[in-house]
């Protein structure tokens, strides 16, 4: 076998020499240990490496080994549920071989060839099929079917197929006779490279929302199925919280959570606690639609870099069977930056702040495969991703954030002050937006009801309102503010403590159906309403307050069941009796 030698070693970046013919993205073995690299430049009989494994002690000489395949990942029964590293090998098997450090050259598949699965076959002899075609199923989880495909490439007729039973990974469950007469074996597992987005039939427009049970989200800043947002924020703003919030209580059918360059600890949080919850849908543990990619700080950068292409790629894997997937990617700044530390190795031209220039591209070629598409299946399936930004010192002007804001079109902007003021979540109502409103409006209407959408904008116009009115108060004071402004105030204050800020722990507040928040936005819209006629009819601001009908408003988000919704037109007559007889008696001192 012909190979190449070290010549340069800097950090986790190679240069080898000889007379091996490389390819770009080819993966390649270097040394005695075999440690995994992969090709991305080539300059005469020169190919740069980037090493997914710790580099220290080896040496100019090593030999290097190519094997002419991209980056590819086994995609297969037995994925949901697991815990990898940013290449997709599964770090239990990992720390059954090695110990609870990951020694180096260690080379296990993400999918156990071995292990038995219990095939029902969903095809027939004779049967036209192609790639995509669904053969078969096996029960991954107790909530999750694994649908075996016809991988990429393969069409034909199928000439033998399994009967019903249990059989390894790697065996042969179906022949497929292509038109030249050759037989393709096909098997529950397929191989795909990272890099390359997997097929589809035809992209559809992102019209459904993923529900997330959070407030702030679903009625004022939503995200489709099959969209993309961002969540920017300093330190201690709550990103990694409000993602594992929509892991939890998000109508996704799968959630993928990458673990991009956090710190450990964050990440052991996550896999402490993620086997504990509960799933709301079924009451299984929520690993049962999870999966896990842990690529910490401590581990090697350029695994870093590869973390959110092995994700998206099994994302797109579980979209071509019909669900719906939803991908955490925390953060995608440790990304970047593992994107400028192999660039300036590289000895790259650095653009703003030290990011390579192509920093938007590589952006655009990651959120661009989110999607809700129509299969080569004829399912429907989406992949949406929820990608966090960790911008120094809270500067949303810094290339990520800025080049990230391009490429998404939901931002959930979080805000220092209202994290410090204990305000979950943190999201500025001020700052963020949804460009999926108008793909949702009919939805939103057809499913919850038309006065939604209404009632919604009413609400942001009132908390801009208030935006302004504190920035001349806090000039001028508030005394100088007229009734009907103060009223505003009051409102604004009853949102933002009773409907955007919203409790994790608590049961009835942890997650609240649209129905829910709709009926919570008709109540404080109608106190509102209803103030305001007082007001124009002569009534002080300070009699209407005396009602305590602002904080009986407050109340509902934790006296209120979910699923107790007459509870809020009841306190809704409560607070109109209140008002009528305010006025009543009004009419009848004057």
């Amino acid at each position: 076998m012909s190979y190449k030698r070290v010549i340069k070693i800097d950090g986790p970046v190679m240069i080898a020499q000889g007379d091996a013919d490389f390819a770009m993205h080819d993966v390649v073995y270097i040394g005695k240990e075999g440690l995994l690299g992969e090709v991305i430049k080539i300059e005469e009989d020169k190919a740069t490496i980037q090493v997914y494994e710790e580099t220290s002690g080896m040496k100019i000489g090593d030999e290097v080994y190519g094997t002419s395949e991209s980056l590819s990942i086994y995609l297969g029964p037995g994925i949901i549920g697991k815990v990898f590293d940013g290449i997709e090998r599964p770090l239990n098997k990992i720390k059954e071989l090695s110990g609870d450090f990951i020694k180096r050259g260690i080379n296990i598949p993400g999918v156990d060839l071995e292990k038995l699965w219990h095939f029902m076959p969903k095809a027939y002899v004779g049967q036209e099929v192609s790639s995509g075609t669904i053969i078969g199923e096996v029960d991954e989880t107790k909530t999750i079917k694994n649908k075996i495909m016809i991988p990429n490439g393969i069409s034909g007729k199928i000439v033998s197929i399994v009967q019903e039973g249990d059989y390894q990974a790697k065996e042969t469950i179906a022949e497929v006779e292509d038109e030249n007469g050759n037989k393709v074996q096909v098997s529950m597992v397929q191989k795909w490279p990272v890099r390359i987005p997997r097929p589809y039939k035809n992209r559809l427009i992102a019209n459904i929302p993923l529900v997330t049970g959070q407030r702030v989200i679903d009625t004022f800043f939503p995200i489709a199925k099959g969209g993309t947002a961002a969540i920017p924020g300093g330190f201690g703003t709550g990103k990694t919280m409000l993602q594992h919030q929509l892991a939890r209580w998000s109508d996704a059918d799968i959630i993928i959570y990458i673990g991009c360059g956090e710190r450990g600890n964050e990440m052991t949080q996550v896999l402490e606690d993620f086997p504990k919850l509960q799933d709301p849908k079924n009451n299984q543990s929520l690993m049962e639609r999870t999966i896990l990619i842990a690529n910490t700080s401590n581990m090697p950068v350029a695994a870093r870099e590869a973390s959110i292409y092995t994700g998206i790629t099994i994302g797109e894997y579980y979209r071509d069977m019909g669900y719906h997937v939803a991908i955490m990617a925390d953060s995608t700044s440790r990304w970047a930056e593992a994107l400028r530390e192999i660039s300036g190795r590289l000895e790259e031209m650095p653009a703003e702040e030290g990011f390579p220039s192509y920093l938007p591209s590589r952006l655009s070629e990651f959120y661009g495969r989110a999607g809700m598409v129509e299969t080569n299946s004829n399912q429907i399936g989406s992949v949406s991703i929820i990608g966090a930004v960790s911008p120094q010192g809270s500067d949303f002007s810094e290339p990520v954030t800025q080049n990230t804001k391009r490429f998404v079109h939901v931002f959930w902007g979080l805000d220092r002050t209202l994290a410090y003021s204990r305000h979950y979540p943190a999201v500025n109502w001020i700052i963020s937006y949804s460009e999926y409103i108008d793909n949702l409006d009919d939805w939103y209407k057809e499913n919850i009801d038309e006065k939604f959408m209404e009632d919604r904008k009413m609400m942001l116009k009132l908390l801009t309102e208030e935006n302004e009115l504190l920035e001349i108060s806090r000039v001028v004071g508030q005394d100088v503010l007229s009734d009907s402004k103060k009223l505003i105030l009051e409102v604004c204050r009853a949102i933002r403590l009773g409907f955007l800020q919203q409790s994790a722990v608590a049961k009835e507040d942890s997650s609240v159906p649209l129905i829910k928040q709709y009926k919570m936005m008709e109540s404080v819209l109608n106190i509102y309403n209803k103030s305001l006629e007082l007001i124009e009819k002569g009534i002080p601001i300070s009699e209407i307050k005396n009602l305590n009908i602002f904080e009986k408003f407050l109340k509902i988000k934790y006296e209120v069941g979910n699923d107790e919704l007459d509870k809020i037109d009841d306190i809704d007559k409560e607070i109109n009796k209140k008002i009528s007889t305010l006025e009543k008696e009004y009419k009848e001192h004057i």
